[in-house]
């Protein structure tokens, strides 16, 4: 009986006696985690890897190479007309699989034209009057988000795992964690929303005490700090700062915990504050990101100095907020006027 790909990967020449095979995609995340990548990465890996299996009908990517990963990616392209970062992704998640888990070595070299540039894309921002309307038509925590993300310039995720512990009263200063690409950085905390967050820590902090009463109050540790530390995953400085409404189970760990806010929330609270302020484009939260890079840059700031605070690795990505400095496309004065 052949064994399924999704369900077992081959098995070694000498195995103990209590030896049981492993599941393909467990193996795969165990790869992943061992390299840190994100949980959302994780997840978005395995389900390329299951469609890639499931699309060649559960053939084992032993069994399969380069025909099989293009044969995919062009069904992809012309079948579900996916985009190109969406490819790229998809070809990534294949490359991991056949590199990191069954340990094939691909001819990737013939992969390469599957590989496609990204298109550059103008980001959508917000003058500064605009974002200040958006912002007065949001409330409570959604308000206080959407300011942390136009005042300091973090992503919507950076935003949402931010822990009591990485705001800096004394220095205005945010400690961000773990952002894209894994590193740290530190960017700036608003005057004007030291206040506003230190009430909002003050209602967290009696959420946090009031789980603890009950047996709970434990939150997600990275890195497995909490095998290190063992009684930090329920200090208060370790919680995070905008937390879940409800307890809920860790689907890993099966512990009960509170976790951040969910990102649907927070979409969901900009996109009607966006059109209570009468704002005719798409207003994403990631549009304050955007927006404060090119205030900031505006105002005379260094791009090096905004690079820093975005936390991007090359200026060249910085650079794509310099657009707002020229008149129209190339700084070119229409003839019309």
């Amino acid at each position: 009986m052949t064994q399924d790909p999704l369900e077992l990967i081959w098995t070694v020449a000498e195995q103990p006696a209590d030896y049981k095979p492993r599941k393909l995609l467990d193996l795969y995340r165990d790869a992943l985690r061992i390299k840190h990548y994100s949980p959302r990465t994780e997840d978005t890996y395995i389900n390329w890897t299951r469609e890639y299996i499931l699309h060649h009908n559960k053939r084992h990517p032993a069994e399969m190479g380069v025909l099989e990963i293009n044969q995919f990616l062009a069904y992809l392209v012309s079948d579900r007309q996916v985009s190109a970062s969406t490819q790229n992704q998809a070809l990534s998640a294949l490359l991991f699989l056949y590199r990191h888990v069954i340990h094939v070595q691909l001819d990737e070299s013939a992969l390469a034209e599957f590989r496609p540039q990204r298109a550059k894309v103008t980001p959508t921002v917000l003058s500064k009057d605009e974002a200040k309307r958006v912002i007065l038509q949001l409330a409570g925590v959604y308000k206080i988000m959407a300011q942390i993300m136009y005042g300091g310039g973090l992503r919507v995720m950076e935003t949402l795992r931010l822990r009591v512990k990485d705001i800096d009263f004394d220095n205005h200063q945010i400690i961000v964690h773990d952002g894209k690409g894994g590193d740290d950085r530190v960017t700036i905390l608003p005057d004007s929303l030291i206040a506003p967050l230190r009430l909002h820590l003050g209602q967290v902090k009696l959420i946090h005490e009031a789980d603890l009463q009950k047996g709970f109050g434990s939150v997600y540790l990275p890195n497995a700090l909490d095998q290190k530390y063992t009684k930090a995953n329920k200090e208060w400085i370790w919680q995070y700062l905008f937390p879940a409404s409800n307890l809920s189970k860790d689907p890993k760990t099966q512990i009960v915990r509170r976790h951040h806010l969910h990102e649907t929330a927070l979409q969901k609270a900009v996109r009607v504050a966006a059109r209570l302020a009468k704002i005719d484009k798409r207003v994403p939260p990631h549009t304050f990101r955007h927006s404060f890079a090119t205030h900031l840059l505006q105002n005379g700031y260094d791009i090096r100095t905004v690079q820093e605070l975005l936390g991007h690795k090359d200026v060249k990505t910085t650079m794509i907020y310099t657009h707002v400095l020229q008149r129209g496309g190339l700084a070119v004065k229409s003839p019309l006027d």
